[in-house]
């Protein structure tokens, strides 16, 4: 079983044929699909399965905090199922390609306490953009 399923599962979360398919179409690494992309691949695995009931799951999955909601570039939202594995993301600039990348170091020690104007500072979100070896 997946590691979204399992999370989800552990939740309660009521599992229909529905929703077990889009969790199952978000699983593994790398993984930043499109709505539209969800859909289709849902589509090929439950034909019956409606736009709005993948929409529907994939912001019931956000706002359970079980699926990021990543924007690049006024791109079309995709979903991350590794919401609970900390990352970046390296964002292809020409294709729109996204990568996970677990960069070493404390991300926050770039932001000087000058520059951090009195804010307690809860999370760093970081993207890298540059060109994938199929648009360089």
């Amino acid at each position: 079983m997946s590691d979204l399923l399992e999370r989800l599962r552990g939740r309660g979360w009521r599992m229909t044929s529905q929703r077990r398919v889009v969790a199952e179409v978000l699983d593994g690494d790398h993984v930043h699909l499109t709505a539209d992309e969800v859909h289709a691949r849902a589509a090929d695995r439950l034909p019956e399965i409606s736009r709005a009931t993948v929409y529907n799951t994939l912001g019931e999955m956000v706002s359970l905090g079980e699926v990021i909601e990543v924007s690049t570039d006024g791109r079309a939202k995709r979903y991350d199922p590794n919401a609970h594995h900390p990352h970046q993301h390296l964002v292809c600039s020409g294709c729109g390609t996204i990568r996970d990348v677990h960069p070493t170091g404390d991300l926050l020690a770039g932001l000087p306490a000058e520059e951090r104007f009195g804010f307690t500072v809860s999370a760093v979100e970081v993207t890298y953009q540059g060109l994938c070896p199929s648009c360089a």
